[in-house]
């Protein structure tokens, strides 16, 4: 992890944000992109049904697919459209605020948010969706504060640094 990830992080806005500018605007936070959303929230729901094996849950407005094989998701979850879709651990209360971010990014651009996401890169440190939705939520970086004494017991129930 580079030292001064704040700074790469920045950038790696700013860039978004100038990308954003040469999207349409009838396409952004439009009738077109909701129905994006929700063509992701159906992709999501199926998947999910598909293949969790564990509790389908409504939490932080957000439907969370429990359960599915590793092979199933990215990294730690996914989430598509309206929906989070994750493997055996209870997602923690920051997990999900880092996914809900993510599902207000699906409703602003809809069927562009996987193309855009797969050009922002893999690199967290550098993916400005990521960065959007929290790095410190996500577990991308160590938080920067002192975690409360429910964060804490959070992670040690999910086995999270």
């Amino acid at each position: 992890m580079s030292a001064d990830w704040r700074a790469d992080a920045e950038r790696a806005l700013e860039r978004g944000r100038r990308s954003d500018l040469r999207i349409p605007s009838f396409l952004l936070r439009s009738p077109i992109s909701r129905i994006g959303y929700w063509w992701g929230t159906s992709v999501g729901w199926v998947w999910g049904s598909l293949w969790s094996t564990g509790p389908i849950e409504r939490r932080a407005g957000l439907w969370v697919f429990r359960g599915l094989p590793d092979w199933a998701y990215g990294r730690g979850g996914v989430c598509v459209g309206g929906c989070y879709l994750t493997g055996d651990v209870d997602p923690s209360d920051a997990v999900l605020r880092h996914e809900s971010v993510h599902k207000q990014q699906w409703l602003r651009y809809g069927f562009l948010m996987p193309v855009l996401y797969l050009f922002a890169g893999r690199n967290a440190l550098r993916n400005r969706f990521e960065i959007e939705a929290g790095l410190e939520d996500g577990g991308y970086v160590p938080r920067s504060r002192p975690s409360t004494g429910s964060e804490t017991q959070e992670r040690q129930k999910t086995g999270s640094p």
